[in-house]
């Protein structure tokens, strides 16, 4: 695979056709290899012609979120480095489960595990999450060096990051909706999920889990309770490059996670707020314990969405749905 990718880079970088000799040259390998690896471009799902007079020419570049593309345009240190990528998989959470089971998270921090389709997505409270081919669907590992009680700052700082991205690479208006999702104005557009391993104050690893509706037709997507859904190409009316986007997304999530790290959590909780779209929001609210209403008036130093109840009592909600009412 890596040899094959060696041959696209001089493809890419040539104005036109280039000979096979020339390409089995510059690569000390064979003519007969040369052959071998533009095939496994075609399948990846480059357009690369072939002609015995002019040689190779890369006409169209694969739209598929390769890690090669992603590369291409990831400007981090550690987040995306490494990335594991697969066509398709039951699900990116589950796959990066697996591997922490046979390597250290001190191995894997910064890992990103990428999937052109999840045949079995989940999201919060064990819901379904549809994942068909078009979207970004990934898995972080990480291994965080945070107090524990502190762990929901890596959801804000996946939204933030999100949010930003969108913002920053289509000129949209993306807000986030406590806890864990994207809108773009009153549809769902994308989502997160925190995974945690840890005992007692010790963080063994954390999975962050983040979906985007990118290049997927909202009739594909399933219509929940909580609103309608959308998409990055039905909001910008054209299919986006999902590699540039991911790689703006790990670039945007870098930033802040090492913020965190440095314990400076009022940054990213200021961000947070600055792109909320639940705060000063009358909202329901479902815990595992029970269901209230009121009005949401701030978020805490841990991530807890703060509600006045209409009985004027105020309380910290750390986990549950949340609806706008």
């Amino acid at each position: 695979m890596e040899a094959a990718f060696r041959v696209l880079e001089i493809l890419e970088k040539s104005d036109g056709p280039v000979s096979g000799e020339y390409i089995s040259d510059k690569l000390s390998v064979s003519r007969s290899a040369v052959w071998k690896h533009v095939k496994e471009l075609n399948a990846m799902g480059y357009d690369i012609s072939a002609s015995q007079a002019d040689g190779y020419q890369l006409t169209k570049k694969s739209n598929r979120l390769l890690p090669y593309e992603v590369h291409k345009n990831l400007r981090t240190g550690l987040i995306g480095k490494k990335m594991r990528y697969f066509e398709t998989t039951p699900s990116t959470i589950s796959v990066a489960r697996d591997l922490l089971t046979r390597e250290p998270a001190e191995k894997l921090n910064g890992l990103v595990i990428i999937a052109e389709e999840q045949t079995g997505g989940v999201g919060r409270m064990g819901r379904s999450w549809i994942s068909p081919t078009g979207g970004i669907w990934v898995t972080l590992v990480l291994k965080p060096a945070i107090p524990v009680d502190h762990i929901f700052m890596l959801t804000m700082a996946g939204a933030v990051a999100v949010a930003r991205a969108i913002r920053k690479e289509y000129d949209l208006g993306a807000l986030i909706k406590w806890p864990n999702d994207i809108y773009i104005g009153d549809k769902k557009v994308a989502g997160l999920l925190l995974e945690l391993s840890a005992e007692a104050d010790t963080i063994h690893s954390c999975l962050l889990g983040i979906g985007v509706d990118a290049n997927i037709s909202p009739k594909e997507l399933v219509t929940t309770v909580h609103g309608n859904v959308t998409s990055l190409s039905a909001e910008t009316g054209h299919d986006v490059d999902r590699a540039a986007l991911l790689a703006r997304i790990l670039k945007e999530f870098e930033s802040r996670y090492l913020l965190i790290e440095s314990q400076e959590y009022d940054t990213v909780i200021r961000e947070w707020k600055s792109l909320s779209c639940t705060i000063d929001q009358r909202v329901r609210i479902s815990t595992l314990k029970n269901t209230f209403e009121g009005e949401a008036i701030d978020i805490d130093e841990y991530g807890a969405l703060v509600i006045r109840k209409d009985n004027g009592r105020v309380e910290h909600v750390i986990a549950g749905d949340c609806v706008h009412t």
